[in-house]
């Protein structure tokens, strides 16, 4: 009997409703072949790098009913981009090398015939060098953001949209029983899909996202309109990337080994310079944060996890690597790599959900 071909799979960036799910449809449609074992990688790449590596076999007891868990299985982490990965020093200070000659090369030596990658617009990065490095890998989309512009839709993205809409459900009825201004700030780095959809969900008076500037003194105009003897509320969705017209995005540095700042906080600011600008409305924030990564995906992230777990297997067995799953007119289909990652995909400020947000009298501050 042959000897079985090796398949490695990996979770890189941040933790994202429906990992568990794209794991689970990968290893079921392998298990269909007979001749393919499945091994996860730990942290992403940094379980290769591990000595000895860190590697779990996918094995049928490992990926039983893991679909309905958030997060995912082999853990993640976004310090660990092969190309440009963290090194300790002596002194304790961080330099970053190019280990992925190493990485393809001690792959390759791990018996591996194949790698299916699952993230967001960095880890398909990542595939692209290494495809070009002479490594057999395929991508799958992942990110609550919504930002790639490859697919129609990447999962974890409903799921997110979800928890930060039954949030504001939550903060409309506060703000309405203490005449208060509400606002709430969610994720999505430089993309204001989930606040956007989240406005429209919710019922929001404002949104505020990366891609419209905002102008202070008209959100000041609008929520003051809404007050009539000191009565009144108002719900404000923001973005963490939003940034006022004369203004700066809110951002920290990264912790140790990240090569991103770390965005948030955008929230008070707004509260400050509303306040700055003579609101004189009671003000209360709320940042969402992590809450909006965690928890069991709902049913449309599940389905589309899977579905694109299973065609990156297929795309596999059919030998057509360097390329990443993709939604596109509700089919499951695949783009080239370089496709995948070269144009980010943000909100237009002309599209159909803006124009429909403004028609329903969501104002964007600009």
């Amino acid at each position: 009997m042959d000897k079985p071909k090796k398949l490695l799979v990996l979770t890189g960036g941040g933790d994202c409703p429906g990992l568990n799910a794209v794991i689970r449809g990968i290893a079921k449609r392998a298990r269909k072949e007979k001749d393919w074992d499945v091994y996860g990688s730990k942290e992403a790449f940094n379980g290769v790098f591990a000595d000895p590596p860190e590697l779990i076999k996918l094995t049928r007891s490992k990926t039983a009913g893991i679909h309905v868990k958030g997060g995912t299985i082999l853990k993640t982490t976004n310090k660990g981009n092969p190309i440009n990965f963290p090194q300790k020093q002596p002194d304790g200070t961080i330099k970053f090398v190019d280990r992925s000659e190493e990485l393809v090369k001690r792959i390759k030596e791990l018996g591996f015939d194949a790698v299916i990658n699952i993230g967001g617009d960095g880890s398909q990065k990542i595939s692209q060098a290494l495809f070009k490095k002479g490594l057999n890998i395929i991508g799958v989309p992942k990110t609550i953001d919504n930002d790639l512009s490859s697919t129609d839709m990447t999962f974890g993205f409903q799921t997110a949209v979800q928890i930060a809409t039954d949030s504001f459900d939550k903060l409309v009825t506060t703000a309405e029983s203490h005449d208060r201004v509400m606002i709430m700030e969610v994720m999505g780095r430089d993309a204001g899909w989930i606040a956007l959809h989240t406005a429209i969900a919710g019922g929001a008076e404002i949104c505020l996202i990366p891609e419209i500037p905002y102008n202070i003194h008209k959100i000041v105009k609008r929520i003051n309109s809404r007050y009539k003897n000191g009565h009144g509320f108002v719900n404000i969705v923001i973005s963490e990337g939003a940034k006022p017209k004369d203004g700066i995005i809110v951002a920290t540095k990264g912790s140790a080994g990240s090569e991103h700042v770390r965005l948030g906080g955008v929230a008070y600011q707004l509260s400050q310079q509303l306040k700055d600008a003579g609101c004189k409305a009671e003000i209360r924030e709320t940042v969402l944060g992590h809450v909006q990564r965690g928890g069991s995906p709902t049913a449309f992230d599940r389905v589309l996890a899977t579905l694109f777990g299973v065609k990156a297997m297929e795309l596999l067995l059919e030998g057509k690597f360097g390329r990443m799953v993709a939604l596109k007119n509700n089919s499951i289909a695949s783009v080239t790599l370089e496709e995948a990652t070269e144009k980010y995909n943000f909100v237009s400020k002309d599209g159909e959900l803006v124009k429909a947000a403004k028609g329903l009298g969501i104002s964007f501050g600009d």
